[in-house]
């Protein structure tokens, strides 16, 4: 069960690792069998494909993603905290706004993370 200090604790230090792109940093937060999907995935690999698996993968899409920005910036509006999972919700370098939903282990390393691109709603 997470608790609101542990999980803001954790979002500042998560953003922080962003800020500063610190790939090993970031990373240091993962489980090796850790599952991650995003939309930018397919964009940022050049092929159809919603998610990577693994350490291995992970690292190789954050590379090449990191590698086309020149200057990256998370400002976390607000955090949702769940029994083993936490939304951070943020405006990023690009000033669209977005949440990521993380999935812990015990041991408080990430096994799976999910991306969205919030959008005002069509009536």
């Amino acid at each position: 069960m997470l608790d609101r200090l542990w999980a803001e604790r954790f979002a500042r230090e998560w953003a922080a690792d962003w800020n500063s792109k610190n790939l090993d940093a970031i990373l240091s937060h993962y489980a090796p069998e850790v599952t991650f999907r995003s939309p930018r995935i397919s964009v940022v690999l050049g092929k159809r494909q919603t998610f990577v698996s693994g350490l291995t993968e992970l690292r190789a899409y954050w590379s090449k993603a990191l590698e086309h920005v020149k200057e990256l910036r998370f400002s976390i509006k607000s955090i949702g905290i769940g029994g083993d999972a936490l939304t951070i919700l943020y405006i990023n370098h690009r000033g669209e706004h977005v949440c990521e939903t993380l999935v812990f282990r015990q041991d408080g390393k990430i096994v799976e993370g999910i991306v969205t691109y919030l959008s005002p709603l069509h009536q």
